[in-house]
C-alpha cells in the first residue's frame, strides 16, 4: 500500500475536536509554485490536516519544518506519466495508479475532504474520493488546454471531473475558463481564488543594500541585471530573454531556476546558445536556489517570459513584493494580476524584439520604474496577500465536507 518515510500520522499538532481534518495530496517532492503555495495552506490549517506525496523531496522538509504529518507513497510510482502524455509500460502505470489508490483511501477514511494540489494527485484523489467515499476539491494550477496537455491527459481530466469532482479551485479565471470549457463543469462549482504569497521575507530585506546582495551571489555591481525565475523548460521561454539579450549589449540575465521533468536538454541547448552568441559575460546561471526574495532584491527587473500561457504567474506577485519592476508575457492568468503600464508592463509572447525594447525603456526612465514599483507592491499586498487566500480555500473546503 506504499511505504511510510514520513513523519507518522498526527506529528503536528492535535486536531481539535469537530475540526475540519484534510487530508491534502501532492505528485511532487520538489518546491515549485504549487507547493508553496501548499505550504502556505498548511501552515494555517495544521493542526486538522495530513499531507500525501507520491515522491520525496525538499517539499516533505519544508513541511516537517512546520510541523505537518507527511507520508510520502512510493516514490517515483507517477513520475514517469507526463503533462504532454508520455507514459511508462501501461501495465507499470496501472499498477503504480493502483498502490497510490490504496494507500490514499486508507487515509481518506480518517478524513472530511480530500484537497488534491496537482493534476496526478487529483487522479488519484478523484479515485479514492469515490472509493472512500469521500469529496474531492482540486485545486487548479494549469490551464487545461493542448498547449500544455497531451490528448491522453485531457481526456483523463474530463473523466475525473465526470467521475468524482465535488468542487474545483481555480488560481485564476484563465485556468477556469478553460476547466469549464473541457468539462462542461458547473459554474457553481468552481471558485477563482488567487494565489497568496507572503510578503514578509522580501520585506526582511528591505534596508539590505543591493550591492550586499550581489556580492553574495557573485553578480557584477554596475551591470543591469534582468533576473528570469523558473525551472527552466522550454514553454517558460528563458530564451526569448536570451534572444532580447543579443539585441540589447547593455543588458544582463540572470537565470534563477533549474530543469525539472527531464527538461535537462533545453538547459543544454541555452548555454549552448549563450556560447555561440558570445554572452558568457552576461549570463548569469545560478541554477536552483532556496532565497528567491534575495535574488529578486539583487537584480533591476523581473522578467516572466512564458511563450504559452500562465495559468497565474506566481513569480510576477513576488516581483512586486520584491519593489522590482516586472515584465510579463501578455496571456493567461498574467493579465489578471498586471494593469499594462500602471503596475507592471506587458510584451507580446515569445517576442524578443518587444522584449528589448521594453527593458531598454525601463532602463533609461527611472521615474517608470519607481511608479510601476509603488504600484505593483501595492497590487501585492492588497490582492495577493495570504490571509485572503486561505480564507478562500479553508472556506471551500468547509463548505464542500
Amino acid at each position: 500500500s506504499g511505504t511510510d518515510s514520513g513523519a507518522a500520522s498526527g506529528s503536528g499538532p492535535a486536531p481539535a475536536s469537530g475540526a475540519l481534518r484534510v487530508l491534502a495530496i501532492d505528485q511532487s517532492g520538489v518546491l515549485g509554485g504549487a507547493e508553496l503555495s501548499l505550504l502556505e495552506i498548511v501552515k494555517t490549517l495544521r493542526a486538522r490536516v495530513q499531507v500525501v506525496l507520491f515522491d520525496d523531496g525538499p517539499f516533505r522538509a519544508a513541511l516537517h519544518r512546520e510541523g505537518v504529518a507527511v507520508d510520502v507513497l512510493d516514490p517515483g510510482a507517477t513520475r514517469d506519466i507526463r503533462k504532454q502524455g508520455g507514459t511508462p509500460p501501461l501495465a507499470k502505470a496501472v499498477k503504480g495508479v493502483a498502490s497510490l489508490v490504496r494507500a490514499t483511501v486508507a487515509r481518506a477514511r480518517e478524513s472530511d475532504v480530500i484537497y488534491a494540489n496537482t493534476q496526478r494527485a487529483m487522479v488519484i484523489g478523484a479515485l479514492a474520493g469515490r472509493l472512500a467515499r469521500r469529496p474531492v476539491v482540486w485545486h487548479l494550477r494549469d490551464i487545461v488546454s493542448p498547449e500544455h496537455f497531451g490528448r491522453t491527459q485531457l481526456a483523463i481530466i474530463k473523466w475525473c471531473a465526470k467521475l468524482g469532482l465535488a468542487h474545483v479551485i481555480a488560481n485564476s479565471a484563465a485556468s477556469a475558463r478553460a476547466f469549464a470549457g473541457l468539462t462542461n463543469f458547473g459554474d457553481g462549482r468552481i471558485d477563482v481564488v488567487f494565489n497568496g504569497i507572503s510578503a514578509a521575507p522580501f520585506d526582511a530585506l528591505r534596508e539590505v543594500p543591493q550591492r550586499t546582495l550581489r556580492a553574495r551571489l557573485n553578480l557584477p555591481q554596475d551591470a543591469f541585471l534582468v533576473g528570469s525565475f523558473s525551472r527552466l523548460a522550454r514553454w517558460k521561454g528563458q530564451h526569448v530573454l536570451l534572444q532580447a539579450l543579443v539585441l540589447d549589449p547593455q543588458m544582463h540575465a540572470v537565470l534563477v531556476g533549474a530543469p525539472l521533468f527531464g527538461e535537462d536538454a533545453y538547459e543544454a541547448h541555452l548555454r549552448e546558445f549563450v556560447a555561440s552568441h558570445g554572452l558568457a559575460q552576461r549570463v548569469h546561471f545560478l541554477g536552483f536556489q532556496d532565497d528567491v526574495a534575495a535574488c529578486m532584491c539583487a537584480v533591476d527587473v523581473v522578467a516572466h517570459t512564458s511563450i504559452t500561457p500562465e495559468p497565474f504567474g506566481r513569480v510576477i506577485v513576488e516581483g512586486m513584493l520584491a519593489r522590482r519592476p516586472v515584465v510579463a508575457a501578455r496571456a493567461g492568468g498574467v493579465t489578471e494580476i498586471i494593469d499594462d503600464g500602471v503596475n507592471g508592463l506587458l510584451c507580446t509572447p515569445g517576442d524578443a524584439h518587444a522584449l528589448a525594447d521594453t527593458l531598454a525603456g525601463l532602463r533609461s526612465d527611472l521615474a517608470l520604474r519607481e511608479r510601476l514599483v509603488g504600484h505593483g507592491y501595492q497590487t501585492a499586498v492588497g490582492r495577493f496577500g495570504t490571509r485572503a487566500y486561505v480564507e478562500g480555500v479553508e472556506r471551500i473546503l468547509a463548505n464542500v465536507a
